[in-house]
């Protein structure tokens, strides 16, 4: 594995990718993508990604970044998807501590309310079941008080404890293509599959266009993985009914100290009966999510509406009024598109919540796609790919249950706390050395009030194939979303760190920084992009 995965590396690559027939392609780099690409690799196929974007554009750096069980499945009946769901959390809890980890979720109750203690409880014994551990427990009003101040008290009768977890998304994909680069497979962004190539009714490799530097080329394959969550239909034959249904979840974040909370809440919105969240994150807080039918432009990022920042304000005043959060506030906000499989086109649908979370697979000649599916399942859904993808190479594969991440190399940082050191091997796994030498040169310091060091950045820039300012930012760290204004103020200083490590002069910088501000006001500030000039 080359050390530096990075624009120069790109540039040596990309005129070798025809010289070969790959075992598999994949095609799209969010957490599905990886998944496939990393149990693949660690078979020993000779195995390509290829995105369009950056890595986790989509759906996988915009989630409500909860690894979780799937507790209103169970309400749905969708047993196999909650155990599923609770045996992969577990899973990702024992081997990527750090990155995932787990939090205490609350449910208050109210007098007259639904669910109330006896069901939730009820609920949540088979969910402590499905997963083999008990993990809840009622707290009295007076309690949940003391745990919550500033919860709404008007008939309050208590509140439900259980443990779930929470994830930096973005980086979990990184994580696992880190891994599955580490076993020898290839992924790269920046480049779009333009069609399938079939010989004889059967697919057998890809015709692609590199976004950044422009020209064509066709590719060959023994068969191939279409994972490109909402945009998934984009090449299958025409004739084919359509069947995904693009659901957005818009999320506004909040200033830790202006909502502080120190455990997750869900609770019921009054105007809809819907399930929303307020949580903490990365230092922050996060209240989301809503569902309701994507209608936009695919290829342009998801934004929040007024509507729904509406939604999510009244959801705050709802369960915290005291706090009198107001659009004011609010420091950044994202909105994911997620690829959820309808009825088809046509048929009458129902409420985006009442749709499945079930994931299918499509298959054809020499091609696999996966439609659907969830962020927690992301290693049974990639074994269910392979599996179907093997039958076609007439191969062997069963799943070993194998770990998804290795062991990170137990190596003292001079200078960090155990909490920090945590945080960078979750986030870094077996990278945690060359980390480790950037932040003994360049200190550590982190950017801000956040929890990210500037180490992190330098690390980002040399080796994790950032092409554009907003990969940096927005995916390789979270730094805009979590500073005001998307780090507007620590512009000069993340120039003077990262501009030479990416080999961009100063009208490139200039051209970035103009992209980013555009592309942050429109995408992640309040609806009519009023935050940036704050």
């Amino acid at each position: 594995m080359s050390h530096d995965w990075n624009a120069a590396w790109r540039q040596r690559v990309l005129p070798t990718l025809g010289d070969e027939t790959w075992d598999l392609i994949v095609i799209g780099g969010g957490i599905s993508g990886a998944g496939i690409l990393r149990e693949a690799a660690r078979r020993g196929w000779r195995c390509l990604l290829l995105e369009q974007r950056d890595f986790a554009w989509g759906t996988s750096s915009r989630s409500s970044k909860m690894v979780h069980g799937g507790l209103r499945y169970i309400a749905k009946g969708q047993w196999r998807l909650t155990r599923d769901s609770v045996h992969e959390r577990q899973r990702l809890l024992d081997e990527a501590p750090g990155l995932v980890e787990p939090m205490s979720f609350m449910m208050p109750h109210y007098r007259g309310g639904f669910p109330g203690p006896r069901v939730m409880g009820g609920l949540l014994t088979v969910y402590d079941a499905l997963a083999g551990r008990r993990d809840h427990r009622f707290h009295n009003a007076q309690q949940l008080r003391y745990l919550a101040p500033g919860v709404r008290e008007d008939g309050l009768l208590g509140g439900t404890c259980f443990v779930d977890a929470l994830t930096d998304d973005a980086r979990l994909v990184m994580r696992v293509l880190s891994e599955a680069r580490a076993d020898g497979a290839t992924g790269i962004n920046g480049l779009r599959v333009q069609q399938l190539v079939r010989d004889e009714g059967r697919v057998c490799g890809v015709q692609v266009e590199d976004c950044e530097g422009g020209g064509s080329m066709q590719l060959r394959c023994r068969v191939l993985a279409v994972a490109t969550g909402a945009w998934a239909e984009r090449l299958r034959p025409s004739d084919v009914p359509r069947q995904l249904r693009p659901l957005r979840g818009s999320h506004v974040l909040l200033p830790g100290w202006r909502l502080p909370v120190a455990q997750a809440f869900t609770f019921l919105h009054d105007s809809d009966r819907r399930p929303v969240f307020v949580f903490p994150w990365e230092g922050a807080t996060v209240v989301g999510t809503t569902d309701l039918d994507h209608h936009e432009d695919l290829d342009q990022s998801a934004s929040i509406s007024a509507e729904e920042l509406d939604y999510l304000l009244a959801a705050c005043t709802q369960q915290f009024p005291q706090a009198q959060v107001s659009a004011a506030d609010v420091l950044s906000t994202w909105s994911g598109v997620r690829p959820v499989v309808g009825s088809a086109a046509g048929e009458r649908q129902g409420k985006p919540s009442n749709e499945t979370r079930e994931h299918v697979l499509w298959h054809e000649p020499g091609c696999v796609t996966l439609a659907g599916g969830k962020l927690t399942t992301f290693r049974p859904q990639a074994i269910e790919v392979l599996k179907a993808c093997a039958l076609m190479l007439e191969r062997p594969f069963e799943d070993d249950g194998a770990p998804v991440f290795v062991a990170v190399p137990d190596l003292l940082i001079p200078g960090l706390s155990g909490s920090q050191w945590r945080r960078l091997a979750g986030r870094h796994g077996r990278d945690l050395p060359r980390l480790a030498r950037l932040i003994e040169a360049l200190g550590h310091d982190t950017v801000g009030a956040t929890d990210t060091l500037w180490a992190e950045l330098a690390f980002a820039c040399d080796t994790e194939m950032i092409l554009h300012l907003d990969d940096l930012l927005l995916r390789r760290t979270r730094l805009g979303l979590l500073l005001a204004r998307g780090g507007e103020d620590f512009m000069p200083a993340i120039r003077h760190l990262c501009q030479s490590r990416l080999g961009w002069d100063d009208e490139r910088w200039h051209q970035e920084e103009q992209r980013y501000r555009a592309l942050w006001q429109r995408h992640h500030g309040l609806p009519g992009g009023s935050l940036l000039n704050q």
